[in-house]
């Protein structure tokens, strides 16, 4: 079974790339959903969501399809990244990211303030990380079909 892992910053469109995916037949995970990620506390109490790690690796030692992709941005992924055979980027200005966020309906992540600040923090800290292990980095600003074609023929390849 070929892995592909879709990551990026909220709004980059991940979870509308999954959709397609799947449209098209392809067996799609977002990490964002189904008790996939729990949510913990540090020392200075600050909060973030983390990979549930025993449900990631009993999806990614699934043979059930040729092909999966898996969608999600956690600091616990990169325990996962020997198992994908692809890692796609997903990136868009800072701009496009605080719009979409903010006037996407179909999620309340991005609505607060503290929640768009976040969002320009990981742009500058972790989007610099995703990329130096992204096999493929793509502009999320494209329209969403040419998108998954490149990403498409990107693991195809």
């Amino acid at each position: 079974m070929k892995r592909v892992l879709l990551t990026g910053m909220s709004g980059t469109g991940k979870s509308s790339v999954l959709r397609r995916l799947a449209e098209f037949g392809y067996r799609t995970v977002d990490t964002d959903y189904d008790d996939l990620t729990v949510e913990v506390r540090s020392a200075s109490g600050a909060s973030e969501r983390l990979w549930r790690e025993d449900r990631i690796r009993e999806i990614l030692s699934a043979t059930d399809a040729d092909l999966i992709f898996i969608s999600g941005t956690c600091r616990n992924q990169v325990k996962f990244y020997t198992w994908f055979d692809h890692i796609v980027l997903l990136s868009a200005p800072a701009s496009v990211l605080l719009e979409r966020l903010t006037t996407r309906s179909n999620n309340a992540y991005g609505k607060a303030p503290e929640d768009l600040a976040e969002t320009l923090r990981l742009v500058e800290t972790v989007e610099p990380l995703l990329r130096t292990v992204a096999t493929l980095e793509l502009d999320a600003t494209a329209p969403l079909d040419a998108t998954v074609e490149a990403i498409l023929q990107h693991v195809a390849g």
